[in-house]
């Protein structure tokens, strides 16, 4: 033994006890309730005003593009399984049914929960309506034209219903939308039945692979075209920017797209969505939400940004326990580049 402190293995043995503490506290606290806002009622989509603001152009777009790591999960399976029985607790208290997906592309670590379940998406369905659209006219050789450009401005900074049932119907309704997606890699998302937009399903799955198409280069459209898409994402009206915007904090960015219905199927309950790409300090997420059975628009907006808020706290707990003091995480290089 060294006469001038505690023998290496003493040491060691202290940290690790010190560290599954921590975790085990993390884990105690997703079962204390935290705060979210609950708005009075559900914005009405469309029409939007007459006057639609130019997008920016492609090359300032904010955050359009980020390297893609492989994925690895992001929690060790105790605490993935914790997190799991917490969120179920929750949501059985709440009434709410729910899936959420989480890609932290800064590291590559995931986490899923009912990643394959099936919800119907609102408007959400918007987001995917406009790749389709882009994929499109890229197939053609050309860009979108103006006045496409002014209803794909509508359709996803306003959510204007009008506007979108202009453009369902030049990508070829339900079969060009599923053409589309099986190029974006969507297995799981089927158009609702003649023709309606909004009663199309899809999974948690499905979205981060949209959110993918738009953030990074595992993608068909090209470099403008995904610019574009995420410049529009980001600048959503600012009473439909709740949701996954939650995770960026105070200081941080949220670019995104969000779907709201009420269900007579489902006694008037509401569906609520929202999918997007966050940045926030040292992170930046692809975040997909879809969940049902909600008793109100509010309720809903809440339960998903209490969910988003805890699996977004325990992630960057854990990766900071993981992280060596004095290290930070490396950029990784675009796949096949510097």
């Amino acid at each position: 033994m060294s006469h001038f402190g505690s023998p290496p293995w003493l040491v060691s043995c202290i940290a690790l006890v010190a560290a599954t503490a921590l975790l085990l506290a993390l884990t105690a606290a997703l079962r204390e309730p935290m705060p979210g806002k609950r708005p009075a009622a559900a914005p009405t989509p469309g029409p939007s005003p007459s006057t639609v603001p130019a997008p920016a152009t492609p090359s300032t777009a904010p955050g359009a593009l980020t390297p893609l790591l492989p994925l690895r999960p992001a929690l060790p399976a105790a605490q993935r399984e914790s997190l799991h029985a917490a969120l179920e607790d929750y949501l059985a208290e709440v009434e709410g049914r729910l899936a959420i997906s989480v890609h932290d592309l800064s590291t590559g670590a995931t986490f899923t929960h009912n990643l394959s379940r099936r919800f119907i998406t609102g408007s959400l369905v918007k987001l995917n309506i406009l790749l389709v659209l882009l994929l499109q006219a890229q197939d053609e050789g050309r860009t979108l034209t103006e006045e496409e450009r002014s209803l794909a401005t509508r359709m996803i900074r306003y959510s204007d219903n009008n506007v979108t049932d202009v453009l369902y119907a030049r990508i070829g309704f339900g079969a060009g939308l599923s053409e589309g997606n099986e190029r974006f890699g969507l297995s799981g998302t089927v158009p609702g039945q003649a023709n309606v937009w909004g009663a199309t399903t899809t999974t948690a799955s499905d979205q981060i692979r949209l959110l993918r198409a738009v953030f990074t280069e595992a993608s068909p459209l090209s470099v403008d075209a995904r610019r574009y898409v995420a410049q529009l994402l980001g600048s959503v009206a600012p009473e439909q920017a709740w949701g996954v915007s939650v995770a960026a904090g105070g200081n941080g960015h949220a670019q995104l797209k969000n779907g709201w219905v009420p269900r007579d199927s489902d006694g008037g309950r509401w569906a609520i969505n929202s999918a997007g790409h966050v940045r926030n300090g040292d992170h930046t997420y692809l975040i997909a939400v879809l969940s049902d059975h909600h008793l109100a628009y509010g309720d809903g907006v809440t339960c998903v940004e209490e969910v988003v808020a805890r699996v977004v706290h325990t992630l960057e707990s854990a990766a900071e326990l993981s992280v060596p003091s004095g290290q930070g995480r490396a950029e990784a290089p675009w796949p096949g580049g510097s």
